[in-house]
C-alpha cells in the first residue's frame, strides 16, 4: 500500500530556510506527480507546489503565494520529494504534508519565529 513519511519541519527564525522530504513507497514512484501541502491553524488546506508525472517530464509548479521562496525537486532514485523553503515568515507557519493520488502523510510541523 501506499505510504508517504515526511521528515524537515521544525523551528526556523523568520528570512531563514527549511527543507522537507518525503520518502514513497508503495508505488512506481518516478512516474507519478507529486505534491505538497500545507494547513494553518483555523485554515483551510492550501496547495504549496507539485512536480509532475514522468510523461510531463517532472514539470513543476507552485501555489500563488510561493513567489519563488519554495522549490520542490525529486530523486527517483531514492523515492523522494523535497521541498526547499525560503524566507519563511510568520505566515508560512502550517502543518506540511506530501500527497500522490489524494492520499496525504501525517504531516510536519513547520514554526517561525520573529
Amino acid at each position: 500500500q501506499v505510504e508517504l513519511v515526511e521528515s524537515g519541519g521544525g523551528l526556523v527564525q523568520a528570512g531563514g530556510s527549511l527543507r522537507l522530504s518525503c520518502v514513497a513507497s508503495g508505488f512506481t514512484f518516478s512516474e507519478y506527480s507529486m505534491k505538497w501541502y500545507r494547513q494553518a491553524p483555523g485554515k483551510e488546506r492550501e496547495f504549496v507546489a507539485g512536480s509532475g508525472s514522468s510523461a510531463s517530464g517532472h514539470s513543476t509548479f507552485y501555489g500563488d503565494f510561493v513567489k519563488s521562496r519554495f522549490a520542490i525537486s525529486r530523486d527517483n532514485a531514492k523515492n523522494t520529494v523535497y521541498l526547499q523553503m525560503n524566507g519563511l515568515n510568520s505566515e508560512d507557519a502550517a502543518i506540511c504534508c506530501c500527497e500522490h493520488d489524494e492520499f496525504y502523510s501525517q504531516g510536519t510541523q513547520v514554526t517561525v519565529t520573529s
